[in-house]
């Protein structure tokens, strides 16, 4: 492993480089995304664990929520499957929820290891603020638009509106269980059209035990790379 060196990265938060541009943050004690490819892994967890780019065929907008921004790398491969899958007429609106957003050269470095997803990156970097805070509101394409809430998820994602389906991709549980809370659950649940979906990598008891209490439907999957397990569901459709 090569040594470590550090940047600012959003609030204070050193932002170290391991293995070369595998970005990892001490204040967590975790990489930013999987060490075996971050790119599949956003396919078979967040794509596939919401049935997307199934959904993606359909005409009219579709909301995707997601907790933790990090360098992007979620929003970069969705939009990237996006494109190939949904109709002219169809529009993507992607709001990630954000505490410590990256400066546009973390992002663009983080990124540069997957050159399936040049394009995007590229496009997400030229548009970044500088000094990236508040809501950061960006159409990168005629029917793609970015929305960056920075700030405590538990105090922004009760103010959102629904989403079609979630990205959960915080930190690990066992490093930042506050992004994984009750409260947090909730307020995702409440901020789910009925027949909405969630999915995400962790599959700690605690965190399902949240998600079905907070009203959904869960059921385990198979994890990426090896992992046993991850998590996915359904918010129901109420009875008419």
């Amino acid at each position: 492993m090569t040594e470590p060196d550090a940047n600012v990265k959003g609030s204070g938060d050193a932002l170290e480089w391991r293995d070369g541009d595998m970005p990892y943050s001490p204040a967590f004690g975790d990489h930013f995304y999987c060490q075996t490819d971050g790119r599949l892994e956003c396919g078979h967890v967040f794509l596939a664990g919401n049935d997307l780019p199934r959904r993606f065929m359909r005409s009219g907008p579709f909301r995707i929520g997601e907790l933790g921004f990090g360098t992007g790398l979620n929003f970069c491969e969705t939009w990237r499957q996006w494109q190939v899958a949904s109709p002219k007429d169809a529009r993507l609106h992607f709001t990630s929820f954000e505490a410590y957003p990256m400066q546009a050269q973390d992002i663009d470095r983080a990124l540069s290891h997957w050159p399936e997803i040049d394009r995007e990156r590229q496009a997400l970097v030229a548009a970044w603020p500088q000094r990236p805070a508040g809501t950061i509101d960006l159409d990168l394409a005629e029917n793609v638009r970015l929305t960056v809430v920075c700030g405590k998820a538990e105090t922004t994602v009760p103010q959102a509106v629904p989403f079609d389906a979630w990205f959960l991709d915080g930190f690990a549980p066992s490093r930042n269980p506050d992004m994984w809370s009750h409260f947090l659950m909730q307020a995702v649940f409440d901020k789910t059209v009925e027949g909405g979906s969630f999915a995400t990598y962790a599959a700690a008891g605690f965190v399902r035990r949240n998600l079905e209490a907070a009203g959904f439907a869960v059921e385990r999957a198979p994890g990426f790379a090896g992992k046993r397990e991850m998590l996915r569901g359904l918010r129901p459709i109420s009875a008419a």
